[in-house]
């Protein structure tokens, strides 16, 4: 223990020596400039009270800083006092770069460094300890672990501004910009689920006032529909008048609005988000980490059979050449593409179960409420049980980031994707339908497919999210975790030492589930949002609840982790990117494909109204489709012959010319909105500017300049 507690104590000239090897950052200055977030600065300029704000206790400083050098010690603010000058997180980030670098074998075996160590069972665990409680006399004399607990990770503080610098300062700059990005997302959902809501009010509307839902509904048996298999009978349309009218909740010229709403949010939302970004970076002097701080891992330092100049700082670093690494690539790819296959295996399994099972279910008597509805949130189910696999935890590599998310990606969006592109697409029609390994292919209910997009939707991404919640709160109650009495109470746990009380709490794996699970939310409500307006609404209750959930889990479930610096939110930015473009092509083609829409659209210019537009959608069968003389009808637009109708070409040219309009038209506002939107604001670039300056100032004085060699190298 150090002077101020359980923290890391090591001799003043280790410290130094590794505070300058892994290139920490140290105080030269108080930045005086007010701290303030853009929902504040609107609040004040509307005169509306803040009831998000809270006064929470010893806030962090600000400092202008620079790279530790020993030599310029008597430079930095606070170097007379050697027990306090580095950080607590920092001493142990030096502690564990020690422990990590440190080889107990051969190197050729990769045995190296305390991970491998825990790995190996040779010890229990190794963690840095949480802060000892205290009673406190009044709030300043909290420690930060009770500061977080008090003021940040309870439900009564939902309502609450996250302390973000008090989590920088206890769990380093990755955990706190994880909290700030998922408060960020949090808050840009709402008015996301303020317009999803009011487009599904609009929906209720219609359901109400639709005149093709009326004429449906009031139609009897005037359109008999033809069989839905090759054993069923026939059913008149009129029985499926709830369905229908529950479609146009989903399928409306609101979606239309809302599918270019969202686009254009998602784009907005990542560009202030850059915003944010550059500035809690800067803030937290991690601004220029990945282009010049950042270290090559302790165990990659460990094992690398060579050494090159870095081009950019001139250091010798640690090298492993790309022969070596591809056979890894190769094998780790080669993983990934063998698990997508399972993963469209079981997807194909599913859709011949659903196909199959079928011709048992339109066996039934009632078509009205056939027991079809619950076969299908039956299979929603189905699928998103049976494909939820465990992943293996990673480090944080952007590589294997990327893999996961594929294959997690296709796992996820596998069934809606069939479902809104694929399903009913090539089903033929009466007497000439086409067949997959014998069995006649699937087509969509009377309703449309958007309807069942819906349902798939709500079940997989709501039902994700309630499972993940219930996990991440009950799971944790049910071990010995005596997270309270390490936070609140000094005289708790009397008869445990410290360390043997934190080791008695879970393990921290880290943030990427954590991330993974938010950027799935976020491709569900922007990939398919045309398909369900309240998937915000359902994001925006998860997340609010996920917040609280996560800051209970590192402040009184979780072990203390070991410190990591980071710039940004990595490589999960390029993902949400590729998603919000993603998600522009998907709803183009889910309005032009999926929705009636343009059919309605359509048929209202060409007629003048909505009269008739159930008999329009309408074909009739061919006559040597039955053997009797009764007729029936199908979805499409045919002649009698099967053949595709002149309003089936109109139609699908209006198709083809909206996608293509959509798509340049959201696509080029989004590229304005990241033109209007600098990714570092002003004020911070000149505050870059200062610290440069004061840096280049502490620091000038008795430098030797650089060789000529390396000069003429760079």
């Amino acid at each position: 223990n150090g002077p101020r507690g359980p923290e890391p104590l090591a001799p003043w000239n280790v410290l130094c020596y590794y505070a300058e090897e892994i290139s920490l950052r140290v105080p030269l200055q108080v930045v005086t400039t007010p701290i303030s977030n853009w929902s504040e600065k609107i609040l004040e300029k509307l005169h509306i009270p803040n009831i998000m704000a809270q006064d929470v206790p010893n806030l962090p400083p600000d400092y202008y800083t620079c790279q530790f050098h020993t030599n310029k010690l008597e430079r930095f603010l606070g170097h007379e006092n050697k027990d306090t000058f580095f950080k607590t997180t920092q001493r142990h980030q030096i502690l564990y770069e020690i422990l990590a670098r440190t080889p107990y074998g051969s190197l050729k075996r990769g045995e190296v460094g305390i991970g491998r160590l825990v790995s190996e069972h040779v010890l229990t665990a190794a963690f840095p300890l949480h802060e000892m409680p205290k009673t406190p006399e009044d709030p300043q004399s909290l420690n930060m672990r009770q500061i977080l607990h008090h003021y940040w990770a309870r439900w009564a503080c939902w309502r609450k501004y996250q302390p973000l610098d008090h989590i920088r300062e206890y769990f380093g700059e990755k955990i706190a910009l994880y909290f700030a990005w998922l408060g960020f997302y949090t808050g840009w959902l709402l008015p996301a689920a303020v317009v999803g809501f009011i487009i599904f009010l609009f929906g209720i509307w219609l359901m109400v006032t639709d005149v093709a839902a009326e004429e449906l509904c009031s139609s009897g048996n005037a359109f008999v529909m033809c069989p839905l298999c090759n054993i069923c009978s026939y059913w008149n349309l009129s029985s499926i008048c709830y369905t229908y009218k529950a479609g146009l909740l989903f399928d409306n010229g609101g979606t239309v609005f809302f599918s270019i709403f969202m686009s254009l949010w998602a784009v907005t939302f990542l560009e202030y988000w850059k915003r944010t970004s550059s500035i809690l970076s800067h803030r937290w002097d991690c601004s220029e980490f990945e282009e010049i701080e950042e270290r090559p891992r302790p165990e990659f330092t460990a094992l690398a059979p060579m050494t090159v100049r870095n081009p950019v700082t001139g250091a010798e670093e640690p090298y492993f050449p790309e022969t070596q690494r591809l056979s890894r690539t190769i094998t780790g790819n080669m993983v990934i593409i063998l698990m997508i296959a399972i993963v469209l295996i079981f997807l194909i399994a599913i859709i011949l179960y659903r196909t199959i099972l079928s011709i048992i279910i339109y066996r039934s008597q009632n078509r009205a409420f056939s027991p079809l509805y619950l076969f299908k949130q039956q299979q929603s189910i189905l699928h998103f049980l049976l494909l939820e696999m465990h992943r293996t935890q990673t480090k944080y590599e952007n590589a294997f980031i990327l893999k996961v998310f594929i294959f997690q990606f296709v796992n996820f969006y596998s069934s809606p994707v069939y479902i809104a592109f694929f399903k009913g697409r090539f089903v033929g029609y009466p007497g000439n339908y086409n067949t997959l390994l014998g069995i006649r292919n699937e087509d969509c209910g009377a309703s449309g497919c958007l309807i069942e997009l819906a349902q798939e939707l709500l079940v997989i991404m709501v039902g994700k999210q309630v499972i993940s919640n219930i996990q991440e709160f009950v799971l944790p109650k049910l071990k010995p975790a005596p997270s309270q009495e390490l936070i609140d109470e000094p005289d708790g746990q009397p008869d445990l030492s410290p360390w043997e009380a934190n080791y008695q709490l879970l393990v921290c794996e880290g943030l990427f589930d954590e991330y993974l699970e938010m950027v799935l939310q976020f491709g569900f409500i922007t990939i398919f949002v045309a398909a369900c307006p309240l998937a915000p609404f359902f994001a925006l209750i998860n997340n609010w609840v996920e917040v609280r959930l996560d800051a209970q889990k590192f402040v009184c479930e979780y072990r203390r982790p070991v410190v990591e610096r980071a710039q940004d939110i990595g490589i999960w930015l390029t993902i949400l990117k590729f998603i919000s473009y993603l998600a522009v092509i998907s709803n183009a083609f889910l309005i032009s494909f999926t929705s009636d829409f343009l059919p309605r659209l359509y048929y209202r210019y060409t007629t003048g109204s909505m009269r008739g537009y159930i008999n329009f959608t309408l074909s009739v069968a061919p006559a040597n489709f039955t053997q009797s003389y009764m007729t029936c009808r199908y979805r499409g637009l045919r002649d009698d012959k099967g053949q595709p109708t002149q309003d089936y070409y109109h139609l699908l040219a209006i198709r083809l010319s909206f996608v293509i309009i959509f798509e340049h038209v959201v696509l080029l506002i989004g590229r304005i909105i990241d033109w209007m939107v600098p990714d570092i604001p002003e004020e911070v670039e000149i505050k870059i500017k200062r610290e440069h300056y004061m840096a280049k100032e502490a620091l000038a004085e008795n430098q030797s300049p650089p060789s000529l060699l390396w000069l003429l190298f760079i």
